[in-house]
C-alpha cells in the first residue's frame, strides 16, 4: 500500500473516531443478556399468574346481539351474563343504521354447551330485569367455528416463518463480508425476543389473542428487523475504513455509537405517534384500537432495544468465540 494511501486511511480513521463518542456496548453484554431472560421468564410467569385469553375467532364460540335504549353498564352486563351462563363473558357496544339509528350491545362467550333457545329466553329476561326501561330485546345469534380462525393464525404463523428465513437469507448475501448468515440468524433471535414480549404485553393487559395481535406481530417484524439492517450496514461499512487488525467489539461498539442516535430519534418518533393513538383511544374508550396501539408500543420499544443491544451482541459474541477457537486450532 502507498503511502499516501495510508495516510488517508489514518485520516479517515482519525476523522471518524472523532465524530462520535464510542460507547461500550459489548463491556455490557452481559447485562443485556441478563435483563433479556429475565424479561422472557416474566412473560412465562405472567402465563400463569393472568392466564392466556384467546378469542373466540380462535377457539370458537358464539355471539349474541340485542338492542337497547337509554343507558346500560357493560361491566355489570358482562357479570350479569357470566353468572348466568357460567362461563367469561365479554361485551361490546355499539350502533346499527338499518334505516334508523340503533343501540346495540354484544355478548361474545364460548362454553362446552349449546347455547339454546332456553338459555337464550332465560338470559334475556335477566337483562330485561336488570334494566326495565332500556327496552332491550334481542337481534340475532351467531355460532362461530373455530376452523377458519385456526387457518388465519396457520397461514400467519407460516408467514411469520417463510418470513425469518429469507430474512436470514437475504442479510447473509447482503452481508457475506461479515459472516452473514451468523448475522441474520441471530437478527431473527432479536426478533422472537420482541414477538414474545408483544405476547407478554397481550397477557399481562388482559387482551385477547386475535386478529389485533397477528396484526402487530407482522408489523414489529418488519419495524425491527430494518433498524438492525441499518446497524449491519454501519459495521459492513466500518470494516473497510478501520485498520484490518481492529478488533470485532471495537468495531461493534463505534458502528452502534454512530447509529444510536439515528435509531433512538426514529423509534421516538414512531413510539410518539402511538402513544398519541393510545390516550385518544383511552380517553374514547375505543377497545379495539388500544389493543393493537398499546402492543404495538411496547414491541417498538422492545424493537429499538433488541436493535441495539441484542442481535449485534449476540452476533459479536458468537464471532469473537468462533475466532478464538480458530486461533487456537
Amino acid at each position: 500500500m502507498s503511502k499516501t494511501k495510508k495516510n488517508t486511511n489514518k485520516t479517515n480513521v482519525e476523522s471518524l473516531l472523532s465524530q462520535v463518542k464510542v460507547r461500550d456496548f459489548y463491556g455490557n453484554r452481559k447485562k443485556f443478556f441478563i435483563l433479556s431472560a429475565v424479561l422472557m421468564v416474566l412473560v412465562l410467569a405472567s402465563c400463569f399468574i393472568f392466564g392466556v385469553k384467546v378469542s373466540i375467532e380462535f377457539k370458537g364460540g358464539t355471539i349474541a346481539s340485542y338492542s337497547y335504549s337509554g343507558g346500560i353498564n357493560e361491566n355489570e352486563i358482562s357479570s350479569l351474563a357470566s353468572d348466568q351462563l357460567g362461563t367469561s363473558v365479554k361485551v361490546q357496544t355499539g350502533e346499527t343504521f338499518t334505516g334508523e339509528r340503533q343501540k346495540t350491545f354484544t355478548l361474545s362467550f364460548s362454553m362446552k354447551k349449546a347455547f339454546d333457545a332456553s338459555m337464550q329466553d332465560e338470559l334475556l329476561t335477566k337483562l330485561q330485569e336488570k334494566y326495565p326501561d332500556a327496552q332491550i330485546e334481542s337481534l340475532e345469534t351467531n355460532d362461530v367455528a373455530a376452523n377458519s380462525g385456526k387457518t388465519f393464525l396457520a397461514k400467519c404463523l407460516v408467514a411469520a416463518i417463510f418470513a425469518a428465513i429469507i430474512l436470514i437469507l437475504y442479510i447473509a448475501w447482503r452481508f457475506k463480508r461479515i459472516s452473514g448468515w451468523s448475522a441474520g440468524a441471530f437478527a431473527v433471535v432479536a426478533l422472537l425476543h420482541d414477538l414474545v414480549i408483544v405476547f407478554g404485553t397481550f397477557v399481562v393487559c388482559g387482551f385477547e389473542i386475535d386478529s389485533n395481535f397477528m396484526a402487530v406481530i407482522l408489523t414489529i417484524l418488519g419495524y425491527s428487523v430494518n433498524d438492525t439492517i441499518v446497524i449491519y450496514d454501519r459495521i459492513r461499512e466500518n470494516q473497510s475504513l478501520l485498520p484490518a487488525d481492529t478488533k470485532l467489539p471495537k468495531l461493534v461498539n463505534i458502528s452502534l455509537s454512530q447509529t444510536i442516535k439515528r435509531t433512538v430519534r426514529t423509534s421516538v418518533t414512531t413510539i410518539a405517534a402511538m402513544l398519541i393513538v393510545t390516550v385518544f383511544a383511552v380517553v374514547r374508550n375505543v377497545t379495539s384500537i388500544q389493543h393493537f396501539s398499546i402492543p404495538m408500543t411496547i414491541g417498538m420499544i422492545s424493537g429499538c432495544y433488541s436493535s441495539l443491544c441484542l442481535a449485534p451482541m449476540l452476533w459479536t459474541s458468537w464471532k469473537t468465540r468462533a475466532n478464538k477457537a480458530k486461533s487456537a486450532d
